[in-house]
C-alpha cells in the first residue's frame, strides 16, 4: 500500500471564555466607579467573578480524536 501524499492538519484549539460576563461586568464596574478595592459599589460583581472562577473547571478536557496522531505515526512508517 503507498500513499503518495498524507497531509496532518492541526486542530484548532476552540478556545473559551468561561467568566466572560462576569470578568467584563467587573471593569464596566471599575472603569464606573474607580472602586478597585471592590468595597463599594463593585462588591456584588466582585464577588460574582469569583464565584464563576471558584466554579469553573478550566483545566478540564473532553475526550480528544487521536486521528491526527495516529496519521503522524502512519506516515514515518509509509515513507
Amino acid at each position: 500500500m503507498h500513499i503518495k501524499k498524507l497531509k496532518v492538519r492541526k486542530g484548532s484549539p476552540g478556545y473559551k471564555t468561561p467568566c466572560a460576563g462576569e470578568t467584563l461586568a467587573m471593569l464596566n464596574c471599575w472603569a464606573a466607579s474607580r472602586d478597585l478595592s471592590n468595597m463599594g459599589a463593585c462588591a456584588a460583581s466582585a464577588q460574582s467573578l469569583a464565584e464563576c472562577m471558584r466554579n469553573n473547571t478550566v483545566g478540564a478536557k473532553g475526550k480528544q480524536s487521536t486521528i491526527n496522531y495516529h496519521l503522524a505515526r502512519l506516515q514515518k512508517v509509509l515513507k
